[in-house]
């Protein structure tokens, strides 16, 4: 061996620890686990009476105060078909009232828990029971980071979050809308979008759901990806729909539910409730309106085809009394998300809930102090899958690059937090404290050198040095150090490979689409 060779093995050690390490922080080697398989138990904040009280509301809002569909005959004739009670308001409106226990009974067909497949099989994602599955942030109009400040969104930033979603072990999903991209035409952008989640992610994903011939559009576009026999007996996509609040399905909402139901592709029904403005002051009284807004949109999916995915949703927000500013991240909406868990249980469907909410406009103590409270009651409370757990700021205007790598390396920590504790002979150590005895460091012994790499989860931002060290270095915050993050990973990023003929057959498809209709901006 060559002097020059000599220090070779060392090197190659090293390098093997840091690869190690960055795989364990969020580094761009791909998913550590395709979800989370929960191993504490969830918290149950109320008694059954307690449960049943806010059922029963649930029931009387659905019999004696009904829900109003709108423009969607189709969907009308299948809800009466079923049983409810249906009086006319006008030509395209109609008050739907359901009797007590009757939309529980529908809802028996939808699956306690399904699969969602990704175009990489490794990640496929598992939806209900015990599983968690966190995905990005949805639907804001504006972007922001620390150099350009806060402007709208385009396709180039929605296709950075899509690659930056890709880079982390901690996320599960590619999510959906994760921005606006506001420069591509309002008809035309959907196509462009779940093109980028099937091109820069090799991850389930969330497709268009704003008119019914996009959601066709999503659901055509998996046909190619995936093969329409296949897509016919398996989810591989999803859409995430809200009602309008109080108490109403539009028809844009219930023709996009039964596209997705009529192909067999999972939903998810979301009432999105501000409290004192579209649902009570009470937290009581919000969970039972959204248990029956979402109940009434999930039973829709098993009228169109018994079986098909349905996620029972909540998105619970306060208001600033003093103004009437929405405010997220607060402690009674999270108490209400712990509530919507339990509800969720009693009914057997999977569950969406919270995430990271925050109405500050920095990526700042006050953005993570809210995240950190709403993103604990959606695992505390058995949420399955957690849109909003990355990027979420200003109040669910903004996509932040910052807040996007910041909640990530939460949800890293997240992972660990639900694998909870365990209490083997390994684990209980004995052999660690025999092995040298009293009054001797732990740190040589073989027990610390089997488990020093893995024994606890290590954070991609956080700064553990001394003081002093950190001073020298220059005193960067976590905002600034989160900046060079996010540049990091996109610099690092690698696309997964994609099969060339469904690539092409994919630009073919959204080339005839585009060309098909005039553009669209508003």
């Amino acid at each position: 061996m060559a002097d020059g060779d000599l220090g070779a093995p060392d090197k190659r050690a090293r390098s093997g620890r840091s690869a190690r390490r960055e795989s364990r922080i969020g580094g761009a080697g791909g998913v550590k686990r395709p979800y989370i398989v929960r191993n504490i138990p969830t918290y149950d904040i109320l008694s059954d009476e307690s449960l049943s009280r806010i059922e029963a509301t649930a029931d009387r809002i659905l019999a004696e105060i009904g829900i109003e569909l709108r423009d969607d005959a189709i969907a009308m004739q299948l809800y009466k078909q079923a049983g409810a009670k249906v009086t006319p308001i006008s030509d395209d409106v109609w008050n739907l009232r359901f009797e007590p226990g009757m939309l529980r009974e529908i809802l028996k067909t939808a699956p306690a828990e399904f699969t969602q497949h990704a175009r990489n099989p490794a990640n496929n994602v598992r939806i209900g029971g015990k599983n968690v599955v966190f995905a990005p942030s949805y639907g804001s109009p504006f972007v922001m980071d620390l150099d350009k400040g806060r402007r709208y969104g385009t396709i180039e930033d929605f296709q950075n979050f899509v690659r930056l979603a890709q880079t982390s072990p901690w996320l599960h999903h590619s999510g959906g809308t994760v921005c606006e991209p506001t420069d591509v035409p309002v008809n035309k952008r959907h196509l462009d979008m779940v093109y980028a989640h099937i091109r820069y992610s090799d991850r389930a994903f969330l497709g268009s759901i704003t008119a019914p011939e996009r959601a066709e559009d999503s659901v055509e576009m998996c046909r190619i990806l995936f093969g329409a026999d296949f897509v016919d007996q398996n989810c591989v996509v999803m859409g995430n729909f809200n009602t309008t609040s109080p108490l109403v399905l539009d028809g844009v909402t219930t023709a996009g539910i039964r596209a997705y139901a009529g192909a067999n592709q999972g939903s998810i029904h979301l009432p999105f409730l501000l409290g004192g403005a579209v649902a009570p002051l009470t937290t009581a009284g919000m969970v039972a309106q959204g248990l029956a807004e979402s109940m009434a949109s999930c039973a829709l999916t098993q009228l169109v085809r018994p079986g098909s995915p349905a996620i029972l949703a909540s998105f619970f927000s306060s208001m600033s009394l003093r103004s009437g500013s929405p405010t997220f991240g607060t402690p009674e909406p999270a108490i209400g998300s712990l509530a919507m868990g339990q509800l969720a249980r009693r009914l057997n469907l999977p569950l969406r809930c919270a995430g990271n909410f925050s109405t500050s406009k920095l990526p700042d103590g006050q953005a993570m102090q809210q995240s950190m409270m709403s993103m604990m009651s959606a695992v505390q409370g058995g949420a399955n899958y957690v849109l909003h757990s990355a990027g979420f700021l200003d109040g669910l205007l903004s996509m932040s690059y910052e807040k996007m790598v910041m909640d990530m390396d939460m949800c890293g920590a997240l992972h660990a937090y639900l694998d909870g504790m365990a209490v083997d002979d390994d684990a209980l150590a004995f052999d660690a404290l025999a092995e040298l005895g009293p009054g001797q460091h732990l740190f040589s012994t073989q027990h610390t050198l089997r488990h020093y790499e893995t024994a606890y989860w290590d954070s991609a931002l956080d700064d553990n040095q001394p003081w002093e060290t950190w001073d020298e270095q220059g005193g960067i915050d976590s905002a600034k150090r989160a900046n060079t993050r996010w540049k990091k990973l996109l610099n690092e990023y690698e696309a997964p490979a994609l099969d060339e003929g469904k690539d092409d057959a994919l630009r073919d498809f959204i080339a005839r689409r585009k060309t098909a209709v005039q553009d669209m901006w508003y």
